[in-house]
């Protein structure tokens, strides 16, 4: 059996798996109280996900999560994108892992997804671009708490357009069993005061559904998340931003910022 061994336990998030669950759990306890009212919303069929370490996008990332906690009882698949940092890539790079692993365990590869993704010539079998990729790997802690057992089908999206993406969105796009996670922090390394202005104008962008108004300082995870905005307008979703934050709001100095957000599409 071929496992994705972790690559950023213990740095991006803890190592220890008694202690990793229990920081999960602080930040979805938050992230329910933090949604009050909202977390009655109807099921998220999308999120939109921050992707940094946890003590600095952890509180933003447990306020979606709790959102998908609170209606995920249909869901035994989630089909995974976000940005490759580490290795270059064109196009979507798919992996030919039978599992993704974390500390809290190992999460198995839905292969026929994967292999039926291939059919797109925007698509490959990539693993050096999962090796050593964080985008994807800091959700799933968050998605075995609030899932138990699923399929992954993931990707690490590279250059390509979004409609390359919406394109193998829409093959995967399936019913209530599938949940489709977008891997993304917004604005880098601004000062504070400019930094939520730029992401304002990148969530006013997500919930209108205007993916040719994300440029390359709107968000690391651009093409993805423009991607996921032309395959909800397809499908009649509506996106709400349940969470805006940035790392002066939670860890870090405000000199230089990320910005991270939290979007759920129903």
């Amino acid at each position: 059996m071929r496992i994705r061994q972790p690559a950023v336990a213990g740095t991006f998030y803890p190592a220890d798996a008694a202690a990793l669950a229990a920081a999960v759990e602080r930040f979805l306890t938050t992230g329910r109280q933090r949604l009050g009212r909202a977390a009655d919303a109807p099921a998220p069929k999308a999120i939109i996900a921050p992707h940094a370490g946890y003590v600095y996008s952890g509180p933003i990332a447990g306020t979606i999560y709790a959102a998908v906690q609170a209606r995920c009882s249909a869901i035994e698949r989630v089909v995974l994108l976000g940005p490759a940092h580490r290795v270059r890539v064109d196009g979507l790079a798919a992996s030919d892992a039978d599992a993704f692993a974390t500390p809290l365990g190992a999460v198995p590869i839905d292969r026929v997804a994967v292999h039926d993704s291939l059919r797109h010539s925007q698509v490959h079998v990539r693993d050096e671009a999962h090796a050593a990729e964080h985008s994807l790997e800091v959700q799933l802690p968050f998605l075995q708490q609030v899932l138990g057992d699923f399929e992954l089908v993931p990707f690490a999206v590279g250059a390509a357009t979004h409609a390359e993406v919406a394109e193998v969105l829409e093959d995967l796009w399936g019913g209530a069993e599938t949940l489709v996670v977008v891997s993304s922090d917004l604005s880098h390394y601004y000062d504070y005061a400019t930094a939520a202005e730029l992401d304002r104008d990148t969530a006013a962008a997500i919930e209108s559904l205007h993916a040719e108004r994300l440029g390359p300082e709107s968000a690391c995870g651009r093409i993805p998340v423009g991607g996921l905005l032309i395959a909800a307008q397809r499908h009649g979703l509506h996106a709400t931003r349940l969470d805006l934050r940035n790392s002066g709001d939670t860890a870090g100095p405000r000199d230089e910022v990320v910005g991270y957000g939290a979007f759920a599409f129903a």
